[in-house]
């Protein structure tokens, strides 16, 4: 897949402004982002390019802020899923209750267990992550401002019909519990960075408040590091043939154009710490395709997988790509 982004121009800035005005164009009068869904998710689940190409149409300041929310609250979806599994993987207990709350359906969490590392170096970077995401979790409610979306019912649980062993089992790794190795540890960290790193990259070019684009390009950041640093211990371990089985089963999930990357090569000689292509870019995911990975799910849902009542939000079906 090439991915045609080059430094902004005036084109690309044109581009962008359409393609915000496209998304606030569906929100509607209410301000109820079901059109944000139509935009981030059903253009170009199964096309070349996972950034969209909108109609111009006009928007004003209060329908921007109200259409950046919806796609915060799609953010914060996706940062309680880490962060439970970060904090529980490295302490031992969850996010406290008091970052939980919100509006919609507020839901429990179904497994999460302390690794017992042996690597001090692979401990470090996990109570790294799970301080990041915590913050994560905190910031978006933060910027989200009111009443931000509650924590959905997640499954980060270890037994064999569970969601993280699910998508270990599409991709022929059996049996897999993901607390219970640094190497298994290492491996569920890499199915979520590198899901929840391209969705951002989906989600920052549709933001129209500058305040809005600098905080999410931010968490952008520290998403890609962590998947890089996820992929980079992985590669240096020498763990490179199963990380390249999960990026094939989550590619078999959204959509027909190949777009997920393992670590290595076929020789397992030449690293791919950045799953880029020929211009050294990183792809988008639209928030379809990541919910189509998140609910293990090719059709058209709004549940399954990691979030079995599926997410609070008005951007909350995967894409039809069955």
């Amino acid at each position: 897949m090439i991915d045609h982004e080059q430094i902004t121009t005036s084109d690309d800035a044109a581009l962008h402004s359409a393609g915000r005005r496209r998304f606030l164009s569906l929100v509607g009068q209410s301000g109820a982002a079901v059109g944000g869904l139509a935009l981030l998710s059903a253009c170009g689940s199964d096309s070349s390019s996972s950034n969209p190409t909108p109609t111009p149409t006009a928007t004003s300041t209060a329908s921007t802020e109200a259409a950046d929310i919806t796609i915060l609250k799609f953010a914060l979806q996706l940062e309680y899923l880490s962060g439970q599994y970060f904090s529980y993987a490295a302490t031992g207990a969850g996010l406290p209750a008091s970052d939980l709350t919100g509006s919609g359906t507020q839901g429990t969490v179904k497994g999460g267990a302390l690794v017992p590392f042996s690597d001090p170096q692979v401990a470090a970077v996990a109570r790294e992550m799970a301080r990041d995401d915590r913050a994560h979790v905190e910031y978006l409610r933060s910027l989200i401002g009111g009443t931000p979306t509650a924590m959905p019912s997640l499954n980060i649980d270890s037994g064999s019909t569970d969601a993280f062993a699910a998508l270990a089992g599409l991709a022929g790794v059996t049996p897999f519990n993901p607390y219970a190795s640094d190497e298994n540890f290492l491996y569920g960290a890499f199915i979520l960075k590198d899901v929840i790193a391209t969705a951002y990259k989906g989600l920052v070019p549709v933001l129209g408040t500058p305040g809005f684009i600098t905080g999410l390009a931010g968490v952008l950041g520290t998403e890609a590091y962590h998947a890089g640093l996820i992929r980079t211990l992985l590669y240096q371990k020498g763990f490179t043939v199963i990380p390249g089985k999960l990026s094939a089963a989550r590619d078999s999930l959204d959509g027909s154009t190949t777009l997920d990357k393992g670590i290595a090569g076929a020789d397992n000689t030449i690293s791919n710490v950045a799953p880029v292509d020929g211009n050294g870019i990183t792809f988008s995911r639209t928030t379809g395709q990541v919910l189509n990975i998140l609910f293990l799910n090719k059709a058209s849902v709004t549940t399954g997988g990691f979030y079995p009542a599926g997410v609070n939000g008005t951007v909350n079906t995967s894409a039809a790509n069955g």
